[in-house]
């Protein structure tokens, strides 16, 4: 039986195993799918002795996805780029990293936003972790002509913006209400509003209202960053169109099947969330 999992710390929020264990079910696939919770100081050995303890990859989430790109072989050149790996697997004895959250981001804002507006407008990314390094990236490729980084630490901001290029501009913490001026995309990547964190602080004010709002977060499923942006009219896309996407590429890669995002998923992965409130 082949076992995969998802790791972080804390862990417990994860919905990746209602996801691959629906996947597994749906396609008659004898496997298991498993959250671990991995604390920093193990984030190394665990994931050098994934082989040995029986798995064939595993999905990796906060905070690990930068820490995680040191301690395995990237051959994707996108997720190099990136800086951070969210997908890992096996092939032949050795540990190999990708980052899927790119693709899965775009794919996620094409089906939920039913507009390709957004790529000919500036757009506001809020933080520089390795969630958001990859969505400024797959927004510099979707040819969205001006990404404005604003993340608490402005270094870290600063950082990426040179990775990503003349695309990239930064701005302080203190202004990032400020920027949302102009643009066509806002995207939360920070855990700010996610359950057991402290809220999103911003205001959207300066937003226009046609601006498409969407949050990586999806504990809860409407954060309150959602919740007031479709009180002023805005186009939202939730944080759980991201992860079903993201998803697909590690499946195929551990069980051989390429999966298919459908209503059902959505539905099913959404009635646990609600369960869990």
């Amino acid at each position: 039986m082949k076992r995969a999992c998802v790791i972080g710390w804390p862990i417990g929020h994860s919905r990746s195993p209602v996801i691959h264990n629906y996947w597994l079910a749906a396609y008659g696939i004898e496997g298991e799918y498993t959250a671990v919770p991995v604390p920093p100081e193990e984030l190394k050995n665990f994931l050098q002795n994934l082989p040995a303890a029986g798995y064939v990859g595993c999905n990796v989430t906060i905070p690990h996805k930068q820490a995680a790109f040191g301690y395995l072989t990237v051959r994707d050149p996108v997720s190099r780029a990136i800086g951070a790996i969210n997908t890992v697997y096996i092939r032949d004895g050795e540990t190999y990293g990708v980052n899927t959250d790119a693709p899965g981001f775009i794919s996620s804002l094409v089906a939920g936003a039913q507009s390709a507006g957004w790529q000919q407008t500036p757009a506001a990314v809020l933080g520089a972790g390795g969630a958001a390094r990859a969505i400024v990236f797959a927004l510099r490729d979707a040819g969205v002509p001006e990404i404005r980084i604003s993340n608490r630490t402005r270094s870290r901001a600063e950082e990426l913006a040179r990775a990503v290029g003349p695309t990239a501009v930064v701005a302080d913490w203190s202004s990032r209400n400020d920027v949302l001026a102009g643009c066509g995309l806002l995207v939360n990547a920070t855990a700010l509003g996610m359950d057991g964190k402290p809220p999103l602080d911003i205001d959207l004010a300066h937003l226009p209202t046609n601006a498409i709002v969407t949050d990586i977060v999806y504990t809860p499923l409407t954060t309150p960053l959602l919740d007031a942006a479709l009180r002023r009219g805005n186009p939202v896309v939730d944080g759980l169109g991201m992860l079903l996407h993201q998803a697909v590429p590690g499946f195929e890669l551990w069980f051989g099947v390429k999966p298919e995002v459908t209503p059902a998923l959505r539905a099913h992965v959404a009635a646990d969330l609600e369960a869990a409130e």
